[in-house]
């Protein structure tokens, strides 16, 4: 069989656009695929990471943009990451009523780590409040040096409400992608990243996978890692079935051997044969790999340092928000008393496996679903074995509510919580271990009934009750704080002239 000769054709633009939360991308993107995907997305966020194809036609003709929709959310740092890293340019959205905000400022991190040019629309142009000169000027305090303003980062005011400045912004990504050289070789393997993974329960194992060189034909098969498949049903972003992908494309391919990670590179070999015998050679590298015989003694340590080990399951409807929940999680208060020990993170329904691991060790653990079911004998299941399952469509939610359990649950302790001082002034008497004395309060209130420490030079030397006080030579219940007072103590020490009583309280932390 003869070589093929290897020819470089243009392809289209794979563009990310990123921003901060809420400033408009999922409208913007509304506006260019004539679809509506906020009034679908829970919470009105977008919280997957989501690719279209859209076709823009100008003076020289029609040309395809493939189009990554990112989450704005800080939780969905790696999701925005990956589309950064398989995208040609990046269009860096920032609403022309607030200007930079937080997540502009880590978008725009994200796009100089990947070192792709860029486009800054401004959004909201059509608000009574928009301001965009203001907003560019918190582009110029945040380092960005746009064209006009002494820089050449090219910019243009949009509205995905009305659609002005659309066709211009779609020219200039147009021209961006040209300036790069974008090209493939369609006489070559495909191959591109996995951008989104998830188990389709009539299905199987799926994936979404972007199409960087070559193409994809049915009959050959995807690998990537230890996960394969062949190439029967493949779809492009509107669902509809293709028997071929070229570069640029983003296309969904169903029936994978295992859940494919996200992130990882993937390309198209001819046989069954060949995909299986690398696929098992990953998996035995991998297995090597996670041999680590230090494991048991780190987890023996743990169990005498913790108080108790809190197993979680977390469950999601893509693998990508998965991450987006673990990095939700890592935010949360840490206490050495409660370790979190995350047993199982995967896509897909709950189901009774989930609730016997999360139910395996002493403590009934936690399972927490984002946009997924709860197979009906897993409930039953939890329910019996004391399991909490929470479901969730929103991700700062879920923090929310994990944070509150965790709280619950983390191990209390006793503590001595000092609540007031006195200065023993006069020691008058002791009969029987009860000592009649004087002093003054120097802090907090002396309440007759309490608990005491005595203090000679910061050290306790002894405890006691206080067990009658006197003002002004009449019996009282409390002293404040400045005030002399006699006082009847019981105690297991002798007090001195110049020795401090320390009332305290015991709580629990």
């Amino acid at each position: 069989m003869q070589p093929k000769d290897h020819i470089a054709e243009a392809r289209p633009p794979i563009v990310a656009v990123v921003g901060h939360i809420d400033h408009g991308k999922s409208t913007l993107l509304d506006y260019i695929r004539r679809t509506n995907v906020a009034a679908t997305e829970s919470g009105g966020i977008t919280q997957h990471l989501s690719a279209y194809e859209a076709e823009h036609e100008n003076t020289t003709g029609k040309h395809k943009i493939t189009f990554l929709d990112t989450p704005g959310h800080e939780a969905f740092a790696a999701m925005r990451s990956r589309g950064l890293e398989v995208a040609d340019v990046a269009i860096l959205v920032v609403s022309a009523e607030d200007g930079v905000k937080p997540q502009t400022l880590e978008a725009l991190k994200l796009i100089n780590d990947v070192k792709i040019p860029y486009i800054v629309a401004f959004t909201k142009i059509d608000k009574p409040s928009a301001n965009i000169e203001k907003a560019k000027m918190s582009m110029l305090e945040a380092g960005v040096f746009l064209e006009s303003l002494g820089g050449d980062v090219p910019w243009i005011p949009v509205s995905g409400k009305s659609g002005e400045g659309i066709p211009e912004l779609l020219d200039l990504i147009l021209l961006a992608g040209e300036l790069e050289g974008l090209s493939a070789d369609l006489t070559r393997p495909g191959e591109g990243l996995i951008i989104e993974a998830h188990v389709d329960g009539k299905r199987g194992s799926t994936a979404t996978l972007m199409v960087q060189n070559g193409k994809i034909e049915s009959g050959e098969y995807i690998l990537s890692g230890e996960s394969f498949a062949p190439v029967r049903i493949m779809e492009n972003f509107l669902g509809k079935k293709i028997k071929e992908a070229l570069p640029g494309m983003p296309v969904t391919v169903v029936g994978f051997s295992s859940l494919p990670k996200v992130g990882d590179a993937w390309r198209t070999v001819e046989s069954k044969k060949e995909a299986e015998a690398e696929a098992l050679g990953a998996a035995q590298e991998n297995r090597k790999k996670s041999i680590a015989p230090t494991v048991s003694m780190a987890e023996e340590e743990a169990e005498e340092r913790l108080h108790v080990v809190l197993p979680l399951v977390i469950k999601t409807d893509v693998a990508g928000t998965g991450e987006a929940v673990l990095h939700e999680i890592e935010k949360l208060p840490q206490d050495e008393r409660l370790e979190v020990r995350i047993v199982t993170r995967a896509v897909g329904t709950i189901t009774e496996g989930d609730v016997r691991q999360a139910g395996a060790g002493k403590t009934p653990g936690i399972i927490v679903g984002f946009n997924v079911k709860v197979e009906r004998e897993a409930q039953d299941l939890a329910d019996r074995l004391g399991v909490k399952i929470e479901i969730f469509s929103i991700i700062y939610k879920l923090a929310e509510w994990l944070g509150t359990q965790l709280e619950e649950r983390r191990p209390r302790q006793k503590e001595e919580e000092r609540i007031a001082s006195a200065r023993i002034i006069k020691v008058f008497s002791n009969v029987k271990n009860r000592y009649v004395l004087g002093g003054k309060v120097e802090e907090g209130t002396l309440i007759i009934g309490k608990h005491i420490k005595l203090m000679r030079q910061e050290v306790e030397v002894g405890r006691g009750e206080i067990v009658g006080l006197q003002a002004h030579k009449e019996e009282v219940k409390r002293i404040e704080s400045g005030s002399e007072f006699g006082a009847m103590l019981r105690l297991d020490a002798e007090p001195k002239n110049g020795d401090y009583i320390e009332m305290f309280e015991v709580v629990m932390k």
